[in-house]
This record gives structure tokens, sequence and C-alpha cells, in this order.
């Protein structure tokens, strides 16, 4: 290697080309500088002119791709705005080194950064009308530098980007490409370049180059395909293999000629690979969640959290230059393991499913408030394998707390699956599970004695005024008539009685206590925006509210978790492209937020739901129920129109709603009675007819791998209400 001229030898030949170019009178038109150089004046004037230029380059880190992987680290998506995977030199081909010096720059190693030899010869061979270029590798990679500098910082920049540079940008680019030869290595600035020089809109930088247009990496490439590449770079478009073969055929072999000419290559190389075919094997990249490698959904749903979150950045924008060009690497909570099975269970649930019913699963970790598994039977683009196609997360509320959007649907009517939260308030105020309560009763009128200390109770069911001008609802109904007697609170939950519901509300010192547990449970408005659930309002006991099936399934996991309520997280961490954690979500766990005995006293209700009440309707085709054969819990819903049913369940370790119905449009114009289902007709659905099936079947597959033993015994005072039994109890502890 020829030894590298000083910086002061490069200044004293760029000088003397001024001067050259200033006798000439211009810079000959043509050439690398096509802006007369008379326009700056004389000699003198130019040289003090590039005394004042900034002889500084800050290279900031280029536009790197963002990935978002679950838990164990495959991946579910990229995300960027210049496809680009930097890697070292060590891991790029030698022939595409070769080939990009012989091409661009055969005395790379030898100049300063500034080659005043290329630009003499370049500036006679203009004058004898032959376009020529002197313009070095380091010159070119200061060029892309500032270009990637401007974007960074949202300027436009198409003044680089087209070529139509003025004196100044070129004496600018000169001054810094010999300050970037004293402060970096050839070897780094050869790296530099390569990772990145645009090839494609798809490619930016070597390594994806590599995979785009053959599918291998950078230091897999063969010496035809490193100097097609190289070829590349003088003019993506014109030389683009896929549009244009024959030309970009020509284009390498001309860069063949090159690495023989300069010694890069034997003959029988050269000619080997100037005979070789063009061999492309294209591998368009996919970019975005609606290209997601799995769990599309849940994807859509952390993206939306990062860009709603002023830790990535101070505005929108700002938010969204840190995911497209950041490199980050966002891993998540969600575990493949159960993904893929809720994934071709919700496929599975409706079928064919011309009349577009929606199907979803979401699983929460008891405990720690992990989003596990988040799945819907539909896709986000036509053509994905789905004919139901929506970008609409059925899973999610449709904004967050602050009125952020987060893509969800908005929530669906849980219905009876509400109903454990009147259980809850009656068991705070140490009532017991088989106390009985008068569910004979069906009239509720206006001005009905409810005990309250917080709101006035609106509502009533009284056949008596469901008229105007009160239009109250008729008398309270339940499913089947022969319910209406007394029975214990727990019958009327594991039978699903609307009338034993309301009985228990009617019996609690302060109504007010179910806003507290529901509150306490993290329930709130499916839209989101902070909004509370009000439980004032009558026909909310019985589940008249939106709820997402995300906070559904984060409510029964404090149940499961005795009592413990975590707010649902899905981002472990993000750290940036050097590795550094510059976010994530804490675990965000309320202990004691419900009493632990009280929500014992819940799961043991529930358990009586899947063995002995509604939940003992979920059925496989054959008629025979469907069982975990591990401990479980769970309660069914279902709307009034039949159109939103539910089966929301849990084991020690998982908590998983299962939501069936009318998933975008008015559940009152989509009713859910004398329907076909996956070929099967229904005279009406009920959540444990589809949505429960669909929970068992998948929990079936995933219970196991999450701790799956026995739920903690309640107190005996909360069953039964015999405090000598709590004692006893105590003392086998």
């Amino acid at each position: 290697m020829a030894r590298v001229l000083k910086a002061a030898a490069v200044l004293g030949r760029l000088v003397a080309f001024v001067v050259v170019s200033a006798v000439c009178g211009a810079l000959v038109a043509g050439i690398f500088m096509p802006v007369a150089a008379a326009a700056w004046g004389a000699t003198n004037g130019t040289v003090q002119f590039f005394d004042d230029l900034p002889s500084e380059l800050t290279v900031t880190p280029p536009a790197r791709v963002t990935s978002i992987v679950a838990a164990d680290g495959s991946p579910i998506a990229s995300l960027y705005s210049e496809n680009r995977t930097p890697v070292g030199l060590d891991a790029m081909s030698p022939d595409i080194r070769n080939a990009i010096v012989a091409i661009e720059d055969y005395r790379f190693y030898e100049h300063g950064g500034v080659d005043t030899t290329g630009i003499l010869r370049a500036v006679i061979a203009n004058l004898r009308g032959d376009r020529q270029g002197a313009s070095t590798l380091t010159q070119q990679y200061v060029a892309n530098v500032l270009k990637e500098n401007l974007i960074a910082q949202g300027q436009d920049p198409t003044v680089v980007l087209n070529g139509q540079k003025d004196l100044g940008d070129k004496l600018r680019e000169m001054k810094l490409a010999i300050a970037l030869e004293k402060k970096y290595s050839k070897d780094e600035i050869l790296a530099g370049y390569l990772n990145l020089v645009f090839f494609n809109p798809n490619a930016y930088g070597i390594q994806a180059a590599s995979r785009y247009f053959f599918s291998v990496d950078a230091k897999d490439l063969t010496l035809p395909q490193a100097a097609l590449l190289a070829g590349v770079v003088n003019g993506p478009s014109v030389y683009d293999p896929t549009a244009h073969p024959d030309a970009s055929v020509q284009r390498r072999n001309l860069v063949l000629d090159a690495m023989l000419k300069h010694g890069y290559v034997t003959q029988k190389q050269h000619d080997d690979a100037a005979a070789a075919p063009l061999k492309l094997k294209v591998s368009p990249p996919h970019q975005g969640c609606a290209y997601a490698a799995q769990a599309q959904y849940f994807c859509d749903y952390v993206l939306h959290q990062i860009l709603n979150d002023p830790a990535y950045g101070k505005t929108p924008d700002d938010r969204y230059a840190t995911v497209t060009r950041g490199g980050l690497t966002i891993t998540t909570t969600l575990d493949p393991r159960l993904q893929g099975p809720a994934q071709a269970q919700v496929d599975a649930t409706a079928g064919a499913n011309p009349d577009k019913w929606g199907t979803s699963l979401v699983t929460v970790q008891p405990g720690t408030g992990k989003v596990l598994a988040m799945a819907q039977n539909t896709r986000m683009l036509p053509a994905q394998g789905l004919g139901f196609v929506t970008t609409y997360n059925f899973n999610v509320d449709r904004t967050d707390a602050h009125g952020n959007d987060l893509g969800g649907a908005g929530g669906f009517q849980p219905g009876s699956s509400a109903k454990p939260l009147t259980l809850t308030a009656w068991l705070n105020e140490g009532k017991t599970t088989d106390e009985k309560v008068n569910a004979a009763q069906r009239r509720y009128p206006l001005n009905h004695p409810w005990h309250d200390t917080c709101a006035k109770v609106t509502g009533a069911y009284d056949d008596t005024t469901a008229r105007p001008p009160w239009n109250t609802a008729p008398d309270l109904q339940n499913d089947e008539p022969n319910w209406y007697r007394p029975m214990s609170v727990r019958e009327g939950i594991y039978q699903s009685i609307n009338t034993a519901t309301f009985a228990s509300a009617a019996g609690l010192s302060d109504f007010c206590d179910i806003q507290r547990a529901t509150d306490a449970l993290g329930m709130h408005d499916g839209e989101g925006g902070g909004r509370k659930l009000d439980m004032s309002t009558l026909g909310n006991l019985l589940g008249g509210m939106n709820v997402s099936p995300m906070t559904m399934a984060s409510a029964y996991a404090t149940f499961a978790a005795n009592g413990t309520y975590c707010t649902p997280r899905s981002i472990t961490s993000v750290k940036d492209a050097q590795g550094n954690k510059i976010g994530g979500q804490s675990k965000d766990c309320h202990e004691g937020a419900v009493k632990p005995d009280v929500a014992k006293a819940v799961t043991n209700v529930l358990q009586d739901v899947l063995t002995k009440g509604s939940g003992y309707n979920i059925k496989d085709n054959a008629g025979k129920t469907i069982k975990l054969g591990l401990p479980d819990a769970a309660k069914t819903g279902t709307n009034q129109y039949n159109s939103e049913t539910w089966l929301v369940g849990y084991t020690r370790g998982l908590s998983t709603a299962s939501y069936f119905g009318e998933a975008l449009h008015n559940p009152e114009d989509h009713l859910g009675r004398n329907v076909y289902v996956n070929g099967r007709f229904w005279p009406v659905i009920d959540g444990a007819y589809i949505a429960g099936p669909q929970w068992a079947y998948y929990m079936q597959k995933v219970a196991g791998l999450y701790s799956h033993g026995a739920f903690d015994a309640p107190p005996p005072s909360l069953i039964s209400g015999d405090k000598h039994d709590d004692k006893h109890q105590d003392k086998k502890k």
C-alpha cells in the first residue's frame, strides 16, 4: 500500500487544482462541480473560502432497523425507514470490498481523502469532452453522512441526493473528507461507506442489499454477486437488476474489468465471473406489524404504546423517528408457546365465517400482569389467509388512560361475566357465599331503597313504568323461568341467575361497595381515556357496559393471585442500537387490591361454574363437557342480544378472556339467534357454547406451561359463616 499523503500536501494540491480551474475561467461544465468557479471570485478568495469551511464531520449512526421480539427473543416484526443492518468489515466478503474500491476509487488506499491526481485527470478529460468524476470513496461517504444527518434532523436532503451541488458544497466535502481521514482508518471509512450507501428502496447498506437481491449475508457474496452490487451504487435505478437485468450485467462486467486491471482477480476468475448468469433470489423485506411473523395485533398494541410514550421522544414525529430509525430492540412479554395455540384456536372457532363473527383470546399472567398471548380471527391485510380483515384490535381499549389511540375496538358487553363484581362487594362486607337471597324478586322500582353512600343508583326494573314518560326496563328476567326462588349467593353465581345478583346488591350495606370492587379490579370503560365504569347504573350489574377482553382477563387474574391486581404490561425492555436500556414497563402490582380471603372465596364459587353451573355446558361436538383436568375457575357471559358472548377463566398461572360475537358493529343489529357458525346451527348463542370451548381447548394446550396447582382454600367464615371453622383452619396451617 502506498504511503498516505499528509493533509498539508493534499491541501496544497487542492489549491493547485483551484488555481488551474481559475485559470481556465471556470470548472468545466459536466465536471463533478458543475457551477462556474467564476461565481466565487478570484483564486485567493476561493482559498479563503476553503479555509473558512468546517473541518469537523459529525458521523451520526445511520438509520437502523427496529426489532420487536417475543419474550424468548423470537422475531415478531421489524420497523424502519431505511432497511439497514450494519455489519463489520470482517462480515463482508473480500470481493465486495475489492470490487467497490476497484470501480469507485482504485487509489483509495493511496490518497488522503481527496485524490488530486484524479481531480487533474478529470479536469483534462472533461476539457476533452469526456465526462469523468473525481469524488473519492471518502468524499462519497461524507456526502452520504451529510444526507443521513439531514434526514435525522428532519430536513430535506434533496440537494445531496439530486447531485446539484455547487462549488461550496464540493469544497466542503473535500475538507471534511481530509479531516475524516485523519480521524478514521481506511478500513473504518470503507466499512462506514458500505453500511451507509443506498442500493435500492428496499436495501440500504451491503448487508440489506445482499439479503434483498441474493438472500445471502454480505460475508457470503460470491464474486459475480459482489461485482454486481458494487456496480449498482453508481446508479441504483439504472442498474437495478430486478428492473434492468441486462444493464446490471454490463455494469457488473465493467466492475470485473476494473478488478482485473487493478490486480484484485486473476484472468480466470474474471472470465468465469463475467460468464456467470444473473441469478437473483430476491427476498422483499416486510416491515410493520401488518407483516408480523406472529401476533399482528399484539405487535400493533406494543407499537401504539411506544409511539404514545414521551420517553421515546417529545413529539409524535420524534417518537416515530426513534422507532423507524433508531435500531431499537423492543422485547415483549409475548410467549410464543401460548400465542401459536391461541391463534390456531381463534381461527378454527368460526371457520369460514361469512357472517364476520369476531373471536379472540387474550392471556394475562396473574401476579405479574404480563400479557402472554393475544389473538383474534382477523388479519390486517387482504390475502393473508382469512377473508375477515380489520386493523382494530378486539382485545384492547380504544385509547389509553390519556386518550392516546391504542387501535382497540372499544370493548364489548361482558354480560354475566361482570357478576363477580357484585360477589366481590358482597364478600368484602363479610357476608358469605352460602347465604340465601330472594331471587324471586323481579321488580326494583324507581323508588327502591338502595343503600348507597357515594352516588344515587339510577335505573329501574318495573313493568308498571316500562312506558312513557318513565321508560324503565320491565321486570327483571332470568334466562329460564324456573329460577325465581330463594337461593344461595353461590348458586346464583354458578347458575348465572340475574335476580340473585340483584338480590345480592339489594342486600349490601352500601351499594357503593360494588363500585369500589370494580375499581380495585382495574375494570374500566373500553373506550379508555381514564373513564371509570359507572356501577351506580343498574344495568351494569349485568354487564351492560363495554369492557375490553384484556381488562376482563386482568380483573380475573386478581382472583387467581389471591387479591393482587397487576396492571397489564406488554413491554419488558427497550434497548437502543448500542444495547443500552432506554425503556420498558415495570411490574405494577397492588397486593391486597382485593382482600386475599375474599379473592379465594370468589375463586371457590367460580370453580363451581365449571363443575355444576353454566360452564358445564362447555361441550365438544359430541356433547361431552370439555374439562382441563386442572384446578380452574371461570364465569360465562352473554349480552341481551346473544351477540356478545364470553368465558373468562383462570388457573393459578394463567387468566384468559375468550370472546365470540359482533366485534365491529352494533350488537343489536347482529343477533346471535338462529345462526350458523362454522357449519353448525345455533338457535341461540350463549357464553358457554362457542366462547367456552374456545377457552377450554386453548387452555388444555397451555395451562400446564405455568403454575397450575390447587387454589388456596377460603376461610369458612366467608363460605358458611362458621367462625369456629376459621380457627380450626388456622391451626392446620
